[in-house]
């Protein structure tokens, strides 16, 4: 990734993020917010096989999949607490994130940390809307089904909002990040947001 590209990720302070769904694997899309609220550069690409709960989920600059930004990796293969390390494009740690399995029985509950700013934590900020959705989880075949139910995380660093993940409802799955917090790694933030999708539930 270059020093432009670099910059470019980390001034944004919106993010737009869409999944595709291929045979065998997951798609995501996330784009830079452009004139009108629309999508705007794409500034990260990835592809995440189903059910790999080991697998090592690289993103890339683009869809063509040459350059690598950053990657995620489950510390262990099956563990519903785990921590997610997350890594840049030559494979050096910048932050690690994990869902609070206790907590999240209610509400899904995920905590990131960036070194030198400690932890940040996030939950469902609307326990009536997360009850709804685990239960929709339970109807047969509703993996099939080409509506997404929302959710509405609040990443909080003591008691400010540090960034927020937003998916929206509709046909598939679509998020916007809104980010608070300037000095939050861009690309810990997309890889937590990802891995809202990816791993919620698991």
């Amino acid at each position: 990734m270059s020093s432009l590209d670099e910059e470019r990720l980390q001034a944004q302070n919106r993010l737009l993020i869409r999944q595709r769904i291929r045979l065998m694997v997951n798609q995501y899309e996330v784009h830079a917010e452009g004139p009108g609220g629309e999508e705007g550069e794409l500034l990260a690409f990835a592809q995440q096989k189903r059910l790999a709960f080991k697998e090592q989920v690289t993103l890339y600059a683009d869809d063509t999949k040459t350059r690598p930004i950053l990657g995620f990796k489950a510390r262990k293969r099956i563990d519903l607490a785990s921590a997610y390390d997350v890594t840049d494009a030559n494979g050096q740690p910048i932050g690690v994130f994990r869902k609070d399995f206790r907590k999240s029985l209610l509400a899904s509950t995920w905590h990131l940390e960036q070194p030198g700013l400690g932890v940040t934590t996030g939950s469902e900020r609307n326990k009536a809307v997360a009850v709804l959705r685990r239960a929709w989880q339970f109807i047969p075949y509703v993996d099939s089904l080409p509506f997404a139910w929302p959710y509405h995380f609040d990443f909080y660093a003591g008691d400010q909002v540090a960034f927020s993940v937003d998916k929206k409802f509709g046909f598939r799955d679509r998020y916007v990040v809104d980010i608070k917090d300037p000095r939050l790694d861009r690309r810990l933030i997309i890889a937590q947001a990802v891995g809202l999708d990816a791993l919620q539930s698991r």
